[in-house]
């Protein structure tokens, strides 16, 4: 019989250990997150505590809800007149005149012949830019009528197309706040704030009104580069929070990113904004794509993929992250794991280089043996010795093992890549703009944030100058045939650009 000694004995070792796995894991997750705070590292995710999104000189998330009054039919919101948006300019800045006549065809009456007289103009003003100044940009219009016959109405030239009618903001002024904020990730109070210093008052509240304008009134762009997306081959896609303020309560969406194009860094950087994280939400978004798809393990993912059939290729970096973070266990295997991922990125590096079929051949001779020794000696690991249960080593050996029916796909496929990190990247300017500007006002102006996004980060995939392309965009997309849409996206207007070359 087993005394009650021994009993003691057996249920105090039984403690101790659960006590020194316990120990592991808080020494693990110290060791993560002290990384994550002071360590040098190039995905670096901190969470901001909602109650810090209230501090002073941030946005006024305090502001009283507007004023109502009671009409027979229905509430309707009270007008302000608190002159919020106005705009206030100084005497002294510079004007530049146009002056946009009829021609002189069209100043003759076309039923009587006789010479119309002018009576008057037209005068437009807007407030445009030039790198390094502000001008108010005046476009005088003659107003012409028949002598005689009122009733033949008045003769003015058109205006030319804009963007935004009547707006008085010209699209360089657009383009250089769009520029601003979703290249530059200043917040509308920080623009507004750069005005005040050029003696230019411009409220928030206009000025957020010309963003999600001229955001909804791009989306016939931002149209074709999704269809381009979907078309291709392969597609990376990827997903990040973002907060909505829509007052009066504070609440969480989600940007989707797809990147596509071709090319080892593939230009087009596609957002999506939704205001949930739901599985559907990929259905939507991939609309029945068929090519490969390259993706963390999201459930959203995997869902869509086992239903469509597509070639997934997951991503070898966050396995790499995984062992990386891996501190405790068996440090020879992670650190052999590791070196020999590390071998995987190398080959792949220099296999973009050379031509599709090279690149399948270096992958078929270099790649494969190197992912057949990991799968065996992981394998093996799980089967055999001892491994803390909750630790993070059996985490990473667990997820690399469910992983293993696709991670030789890319091996197969020339467009296909090792990582997911050009979605990754994609992310990295939305993470860096949320700090500044904290939250999208509406789901209205997360749908025009996406658009501008994705064509502002494109352009920097491009090496192309935000401002310029989105001045010349903003002009011409009004007047533009609807069928030759195509010839505004980025890397189409680019090519328009380029010099041809010179035949000998």
């Amino acid at each position: 019989m087993t005394s009650a000694a021994e009993i003691t004995i057996e249920s105090l070792q039984t403690q101790l250990n659960e006590r020194d796995q316990k120990i592991i894991r808080l020494e693990e997750q110290l060791a993560w997150l002290t990384r994550q705070l002071f360590g040098k590292k190039s995905e670096r995710f901190a969470d901001t505590p909602p109650e810090q999104l209230l501090l002073s000189g941030f946005e006024n998330l305090e502001e009283k809800p507007p004023e109502t009054k009671i009409v027979p039919a229905h509430e309707r919101k009270q007008r302000t007149t608190s002159g919020k948006d106005a705009i206030k300019l100084p005497d002294d800045l510079p004007v530049e005149t146009t002056v946009i006549d009829l021609s002189k065809k069209d100043k003759v009456c076309k039923e009587t012949g006789v010479a119309l007289e002018k009576i008057g103009e037209e005068i437009s003003c807007k407030l445009a830019y030039r790198p390094g100044s502000y001008f108010l940009k005046k476009i005088i219009r003659p107003k012409y009528a028949h002598p005689k016959k009122e009733e033949s109405g008045i003769a003015t030239a058109p205006m030319p197309d804009s963007l935004l009618p009547k707006c008085r903001a010209d699209e360089s002024l657009l383009a250089d706040i769009i520029t601003k904020k979703f290249v530059d990730h200043l917040p509308l109070y920080r623009i507004a704030e750069g005005f005040v210093r050029e003696r230019i008052v411009i409220g928030r509240r206009l000025l957020s009104q010309w963003v999600v304008g001229a955001g909804l009134a791009l989306k016939p762009l931002y149209n074709e580069m999704k269809k381009r997306i979907l078309s291709g081959e392969r597609l990376h896609i990827d997903e990040s929070p973002v907060d909505i303020f829509d007052s009066p309560k504070l609440t969480q969406g989600y940007m989707w990113v797809l990147v596509g194009g071709i090319g080892a860094d593939p230009p087009y950087r596609l957002y999506e904004f939704k205001e949930s994280r739901k599985h559907g939400h990929a259905e939507d978004i991939l609309n029945g794509y068929s090519g490969i798809i390259h993706s963390d393990k999201y459930g959203a993912y995997e869902t869509y993929i086992r239903k469509h059939k597509n070639i997934w290729c997951p991503c070898w970096a966050h396995i790499r992250r995984k062992f990386f973070e891996a501190e405790s266990g068996d440090l020879n295997l992670r650190t052999w794991v590791l070196e020999q991922i590390q071998q995987l990125f190398a080959i792949e590096e220099t296999a973009w280089q050379l031509s599709a079929q090279e690149r399948l051949q270096m992958r078929q001779a270099q790649a494969i043996p190197i992912i057949d020794n990991l799968i065996d000696r992981i394998k093996n690991r799980l089967v055999q010795g001892a491994i803390l249960p909750k630790s993070k080593f059996k985490e990473a050996l667990c997820y690399f093992s469910s992983l293993v029916p696709y991670l030789k796909n890319y091996t197969t496929h020339s467009e296909a890549r090792l990582d997911n990190n050009p979605a990754e990247r994609a992310i990295r300017p939305l993470a860096i703009g949320r700090k500044n500007w904290l939250f999208l006002g509406s789901p209205e102006s997360g749908e025009a944030a996406a658009t501008l996004l994705s064509l502002v980060q494109t352009c920097r995939a491009l090496k192309i100058n935000p401002q310029t392309y989105l001045e010349d965009v903003c002009r011409r997309i009004m007047g533009h045939s609807a069928q030759k849409l195509c010839e505004l996206l980025p890397d189409e207007w680019l090519k328009a650009r380029m010099p041809i070359p010179q035949q000998s």
